[in-house]
């Protein structure tokens, strides 16, 4: 698993099957913030974030989860529109 201060904002975020999930605005604790444009709804609307914890590989500007990507998709969590 790799740790926050691995997670880099602009960086790519995939699933363990290669897919585009999002890139990252930044770190917020335990979890990442994912660019508005990455809005699993498609509205493009709301921040969504996913846990630090399913990251499982950073590799350059890209950080791997131990999930696919519609995983992570439906898992990831709204948070306040900002």
């Amino acid at each position: 698993m790799a740790g926050a201060s691995e997670i880099k904002e602009h960086m790519e975020i995939v699933g363990s099957d290669d897919q585009h999930v999002g890139t990252v605005d930044k770190v917020e604790g335990d979890r990442i913030k994912l660019t508005k444009r990455d809005d699993p709804d498609g509205s493009g609307q709301h921040h969504h974030y996913v846990p630090v914890s399913a990251v499982a590989s950073v590799d350059g500007n890209r950080a791997r989860l131990s999930m696919t990507a519609q995983q992570a998709k439906q898992a990831a969590t709204g948070g306040a529109s900002s």
